[in-house]
């Protein structure tokens, strides 16, 4: 079993920043990549940035140049960054990991969700 908790959400306002981490933990036997996603009332989940092992960074065109994800491996967690925070980058805010567990299953999971709202 793999698990992952995130933390950091809340009411921010816009121009304002925001930081969300993941932890990643249980029956881990290679973290390959880690990443956000988000979904907003009534839209699909999108990707916002994902962070391979290696260090390599990919992130939405709607948030470059604002936020920023990094991994901390040790400790197999992941952060995002946000700044200049805008109305719409209000919905609830996913962890997702590459993981191959210690049985050498390639796993997908996902962490419960944490909602981030841009708003004065």
């Amino acid at each position: 079993q793999v698990q992952l908790v995130e933390s950091g959400g809340g009411l921010v306002q816009p121009g304002g920043s925001l930081t969300l981490s993941c932890v990643v933990s249980g029956q881990i036997f290679r973290l390959i990549a880690m990443g956000w996603y988000r979904q907003a009332p009534g839209k699909e989940r999108e990707l916002v940035a994902t962070v391979t092992s290696g260090g390599s960074t990919n992130y939405a065109d709607s948030v470059k140049g604002r936020f920023t994800i990094s991994r901390l491996n040790a400790m197999n967690t992941v952060y995002l960054q946000m700044n200049r925070a805008k109305p719409e980058d209000t919905a609830v805010y996913y962890c997702n990991a590459r993981v191959y567990s210690s049985t050498r299953e390639l796993l997908d999971p996902w962490g419960q969700g944490t909602q981030v709202t841009v708003s004065s």
